[in-house]
């Protein structure tokens, strides 16, 4: 595996994708133009690689090199589909446990939640391909080299990993505070998967109503919400402890 890299240019773009890198996101300069680039979006639409158009003010903060208007994030990890996780992970384990993440962005949140999924035997992490949280050297960092050892997937939208788990027989459980179920009270014992929502919002509506089944944290004191990695160690450990009572 590689370590975080970026590259810059349109050429090297676009051989990068041509090589199938692992590219995370790319950064493109807002109104570029040229045959070139044109070559260059089409390659990055075709394979479902995330884009976002930038001022060139922000691509000369990424890089001081030639950029020609693009920089390019290759993740020093190889990401799986949800097919490739479930599928693998179902060979050879009877009760899996995985962990969705809904639209989750802030690097650290996301290193230590890898970090404590990895201590606690998760099975896989699926996070979505646009607006999910970059594996940088940040999120490596804080996950203290788990994102090496947690395979990770990627999908188009989270609501479609939901229906492939349960399609495959594993049930989804959406950590929401909008339940009166708390988690003492949802078994963690069958094959399942713990969906946690983004920092401010939680997780969407449609991938709720999605859901098998909704849990909640007692929460005693006077403000209403944990911090996302720590609320999802909780939920973690305590399909630990049940799955210890089998």
């Amino acid at each position: 595996m590689k370590n975080t890299e970026q590259i810059y240019g349109i050429r090297a773009v676009i051989e990068a994708i041509k090589s199938n890198e692992p590219i995370d996101k790319v950064f493109i300069q807002k109104g570029l133009k040229g045959d070139l680039s044109k070559d260059m979006e089409t390659l990055i639409r075709k394979n479902g690689i995330t884009a976002s158009y930038v001022p060139i003010e922000k691509l000369n903060r990424l890089t001081k090199n030639n950029h020609q208007g693009v920089v390019a994030n290759i993740s020093p990890i190889t990401f799986l589909t949800v097919e490739e996780l479930v599928e693998k992970t179902l060979e050879t384990k009877t009760t899996p446990l995985f962990l969705l993440l809904d639209q989750l962005s802030d690097v650290r949140n996301f290193g230590a939640i890898i970090r404590t999924a990895e201590c606690t035997g998760v099975d896989g992490i699926i996070i979505q391909k646009k607006g999910a949280a970059p594996v940088t050297a940040d999120t490596i960092k804080t996950s203290a080299g788990a994102a090496f050892r947690v395979p990770i997937a990627k999908i188009d939208h989270i609501k479609d990993a939901v229906y492939y788990l349960q399609a495959s027989g594993i049930k989804v459980i959406a950590a929401t505070e909008k339940t009166e179920n708390t988690i003492y009270e949802v078994s963690f014992k069958e094959p399942c998967a713990i969906i946690m929502g983004s920092e401010d919002v939680g997780i969407s509506p449609s991938i709720l109503k999605a859901a098998d089944h909704m849990a909640k944290l007692p929460l005693l004191g006077e403000i209403g919400s944990l911090n996302v990695s720590v609320a999802c160690g909780v939920f973690l450990y305590e399909a630990v402890r049940q799955r210890q009572e089998l």
